[in-house]
């Protein structure tokens, strides 16, 4: 018998990932691979393809106006980011609801919204390409990203705080981190 395993929903259900605020994305390399660096010294020392992610990173805000850069953290096998969605409602050819072809995104019942120009996963998508692209001009023919990715919508300043400093201190919590798979102490 074939028994199709169905992945979890990453997104939550119902909300609009166009609309305004913080997002804190994690994203990771494909079987954790160690793509990007190392740490050294507590430090996260960036090779060519974590350079590329780098200079990735910076490049939003031009292809995605809407788009703010906030706290933002390279390690070796995985990103941390926090992105900020301001759809200014006067700014010009520029509607925070719907868009040409499709129906307007304050309908929550439309489940491919979030795949919608402008949504943090259509912002996520861009990157990730753009990375991959790059790597791929420099005749990296490495798959490079795990499919999807963590997000967490901020609704407080006190999470924000926090989750700033998370990612701000990441490279000094690397011997214990989850997703270093020379931990001895890993779950």
């Amino acid at each position: 018998m074939n028994v199709i395993k169905h992945r979890k929903q990453n997104r939550l259900n119902g909300f609009n990932y166009s609309s305004n605020g913080y997002y804190f994305v994690t994203i990771c390399t494909k079987d954790r691979e160690k793509y990007f660096g190392n740490i050294i010294d507590n430090k996260m020392v960036l090779n060519n393809i974590g350079e590329i992610v780098n200079t990735c990173w910076l490049e939003i805000p031009n292809h995605f106006p809407n788009v703010e850069l906030d706290e933002f953290q390279i390690m070796p096998n995985h990103v941390h980011m926090i992105i900020i969605i301001n759809n200014k409602s006067n700014t010009k050819n520029k509607s925070p609801v719907g868009n040409k072809y499709f129906c307007s995104l304050q309908n929550i019942n439309i489940s491919w919204q979030t795949k919608l120009s402008g949504s943090l996963s259509s912002v996520i998508r861009g990157f990730k390409i753009g990375v991959t692209k790059k790597c791929r001009t420099n005749n990296n023919k490495i798959i490079i990203w795990q499919k999807s990715f963590y997000d967490q919508i901020i609704r407080t300043e006190y999470s924000l705080y926090f989750i700033r400093q998370y990612i701000h201190d990441n490279p000094l919590n690397w011997e214990s981190d989850r997703n270093n798979f020379n931990n001895k102490n890993k779950v």
